[in-house]
């Protein structure tokens, strides 16, 4: 164990190079790959916050292979986790993945590969890396763990109190990990996301339980990505505004984005009686359905997909020449992981969000969405606000969701108000009897506010959003002279 420890230490920069070059073909990192990647290898925790297409993998996979052990990659979506890997076996590396959509055969070969310590990466969900049959292995003395890479962070406070409960209890892994495994043993834990303002990157931390991470923040910036955003009148104006910007873009690839599944279905069939190649996706599809339209579109067989917020994340297509926002998302961290699919091979990229007047007389379904949005949230936390004062004051989660059909939304909800602690995992404990559901409606509403702010600001909206996300000396004075704003 020490031999393999000091091996680990001992790797150099130009070690570091070599098998960067050798595996993908590179001279050297863009910043801050180089400085992300040596922190992982001298076992300190760390949170990167790096712009969509600003090569996050590569500073994970990497330390992942000059170590000896397993790296375990937390991903939210299995077309995320296929993708990466996907592409480490086309590099010819040792990587897989688990999720529910496999046959009982592949799942019982991967989990023996974890055992016989075969693999270098694993890639799986919170739901998955917190059931049964993967802990028990995982957590078997003998299985060395190097570290925990959370991709796509910014899901656990956008989801993670009442979409993606899994996420509040990811904080309360490596503390239990390390229970099991030989005194000495270290387990970084590193945060990946494109967006996360000064309050997300503190609840990330608090949550992972980091311990004074090493924090690596680059703007999300991109002088080749123009942001635009459109009044329209009506719904049928929305349509022909739509319509009228993807004509200009010459049957180049791209993105639209809507908020609901009846929505995608319906403006696919009115694109396609207008002879586009186009497709609806959304998660109601069966999983065949779903990978065939990732892998129309990456091929380009499929010109644009009309999808909801979950397509695109993660997925390589570096010639996305647009991407339209038919409505605009409620949160800032949603809209510039979206608009940020675009452009990434570093060509011209246009980002269009469309909105409805300012008094909705002629066109409400703005205004009728944020509401119906805000409704379901309130119904959540007063449901769980009544559900938590029949919960025991400790408790294991298995039983909670048993016994309580929105338990575990209930816990997390308890958990982000720091009510709750994790005894591991699986088992909590209250801390105090006091609930401030409030102060959880009043920070979404925050966020909402900001983003309408956003859709109404007339300063230059790269300014805008380096503000909203922390960039305060970047924005000083800062003009991409790029933007809808900017060249009125």
């Amino acid at each position: 164990m020490k031999e393999e420890e000091k091996i680990n230490r001992d790797i150099n920069h130009e070690a570091i190079k070599e098998k960067f070059k050798q595996v993908w073909g590179y001279d050297d990192f863009r910043s801050p790959q180089g400085e992300i990647i040596h922190t992982l290898l001298a076992g300190r925790d760390a949170l990167v916050i790096l712009p969509t297409g600003g090569g996050k993998s590569v500073c994970f996979q990497l330390p992942a292979l000059l170590q000896t052990g397993l790296t375990l990659v937390v991903s939210p979506l299995v077309a995320l986790m296929e993708n990466q890997v996907n592409q480490l076996k086309h590099l010819g590396l040792s990587g897989a993945l688990l999720h529910s959509e496999l046959s009982r055969s592949e799942k019982q070969r991967t989990l023996q590969a974890i055992e016989q310590q075969k693999l270098s990466l694993l890639y799986l969900s919170p739901e998955t890396l917190l059931s049964i049959p993967v802990w028990k292995i995982i957590s078997q003395p003998k299985v060395k763990i190097t570290g925990i890479i959370l991709d796509e962070v910014h899901c656990l406070t956008q989801w993670g109190t009442t979409f993606r409960p899994a996420y509040r209890r990811l904080g309360a892994v490596r503390r239990s990990l390390l229970k099991s495994k030989p005194t000495g043993t270290k387990i970084a834990i590193a945060a990946f996301t494109a967006t996360a303002d000064p309050q997300a990157q503190q609840e990330i931390i608090k949550a992972l339980e980091l311990k004074q991470p090493e924090t690596f923040l680059v703007s999300p910036y991109r002088s080749n990505l123009s942001l635009n955003i459109k009044t329209v009148w009506t719904p049928k104006g929305r349509k022909q505004k739509m319509l009228q910007f993807i004509q200009a873009k010459q049957k180049r690839s791209g993105l639209v984005y809507v908020r609901s599944r009846q929505d995608s279905q319906a403006l696919a069939t009115w694109f396609q009686s207008l002879s586009y190649s186009v497709a609806a996706y959304h998660a109601g599809l069966i999983t065949t359905e779903r990978r065939k339209i990732e892998q129309d579109w990456i091929s380009g067989k499929i010109q644009f997909v009309i999808c909801t917020s979950a397509f695109g994340m993660g997925i390589d297509k570096p010639d996305v020449a647009f991407v339209v926002h038919h409505h605009a998302p409620e949160l800032l961290a949603e809209y510039i992981q979206e608009v940020g699919r675009g452009g990434r091979n570093g060509q011209p990229a246009e980002a269009l969000t469309l909105i409805s007047e300012p008094t909705s007389l002629l066109n409400p379904e703005d205004k009728q969405r944020s509401q119906f949005f805000n409704r379901k949230l309130e119904q959540q936390y007063r449901a769980s606000q009544q559900l938590i004062k029949h919960l025991p004051s400790k408790g294991e989660v298995a039983k909670i969701k048993e016994q309580f059909p929105q338990g575990e939304i209930a816990l997390g909800i308890l958990h982000s108000l720091g009510l709750i602690i994790w005894q591991d995992p699986f088992h909590y404990c209250k801390r105090s009897s006091n609930l401030a559901i409030e102060s959880l409606a009043a920070n979404q509403k925050h966020h909402q506010s900001q983003m309408q702010q956003y859709l109404k600001t007339k300063q230059c909206l790269w300014r805008y959003l380096l503000q909203a996300f922390g960039f305060e000396r970047e924005a000083q004075g800062f003009r991409c002279g790029n933007c809808g704003n900017c060249r009125r």
